[in-house]
């Protein structure tokens, strides 16, 4: 694996897709690596992602971060994206490219994507934190959201443009995404998670409503977790003193991980 942060690299996955990466190995004392899961539409160099890379670096942890099929630098459209698609673009990552221990960290999307991916690695994994996780969104902040009209139109069209609260332009969320998303939801049983998670979640999210991270702790067997809700935190939660609650508790988690 490439030790230097700005090289991106190219993954052919089994799947077809053609996944854009960058990221190091763990220094020889250490057995940890920081996979990076970033938001719908975001990509690996969103500045959650790089501070997060730069505290790995300064720390000597292992870095993973990547783009899904669609966004950033990675092949394919987001249009044609699924949540289980870009699961597996995920996994391919962690199976050919990450060795030992693993802290997720997810962003939005991100957050139910690490999710799936720690119930498909269980044994890989020793720490999670979600930022504003948006788990089951599909249906839950999306379709359950539509008025029956809309909901019509959307089935009928393929797809529904919406508002975007960071652009004149909307956002288009095409219909395979409510429908194959079903498939994977994780808020409606429960997950052993033998290690330590952390949600972190802004109280002014407009977009995934703070009770998300409760909801989400709740669904979780473990017994190290802790909910951070952050007053005047929207939700990209990447203002400096933001970072700041993220790096905090990324050394917590590793810290504790590393002693497992």
């Amino acid at each position: 694996m490439t030790q230097d942060q700005n090289q991106v690299n190219f993954l052919n996955t089994a799947h077809g897709s053609k996944i854009a990466w960058s990221g190091w190995q763990p220094r020889e004392d250490e057995n940890i690596t920081i996979v990076f899961f970033p938001g719908h539409g975001s990509d690996m160099d969103g500045t959650k992602a790089i501070a997060a890379a730069d505290w790995a670096r300064e720390n000597g942890y292992g870095m993973m971060r990547f783009d899904y099929s669609g966004h950033g630098q990675s092949s394919g459209d987001m249009m044609d994206g699924t949540i289980g698609q870009w699961r597996d673009d995920a996994l391919a990552v962690i199976d050919h490219l990450t060795t030992g221990k693993l802290v997720l960290v997810g962003s939005s999307l991100g957050g139910w994507l690490m999710v799936l991916a720690a119930r498909a690695r269980p044994d890989r994994i020793a720490g999670m934190i979600g930022i504003a996780a948006a788990p089951d969104f599909t249906d839950d902040l999306i379709w359950d959201d539509l008025t029956p009209d809309q909901q019509a139109a959307m089935a009928r069209d393929g797809q529904i443009a919406l508002r975007n609260p960071y652009s004149p332009e909307d956002v288009i969320y095409p219909y395979q995404l409510i429908t194959e998303g079903r498939n994977h939801f994780v808020l409606r049983d429960r997950m052993a998670t033998p290690y330590p998670v952390r949600l972190l979640h802004g109280m002014d999210d407009e977009e995934v409503p703070w009770q998300t991270a409760e909801k989400l702790a709740a669904s979780f067997d473990v017994h190290d977790i802790n909910t951070i809700l952050v007053e005047g935190a929207g939700h990209r939660f990447s203002e400096p003193d933001q970072i700041d609650i993220l790096l905090a508790n990324l050394g917590e988690v590793t810290l504790a991980a590393s002693k497992t």
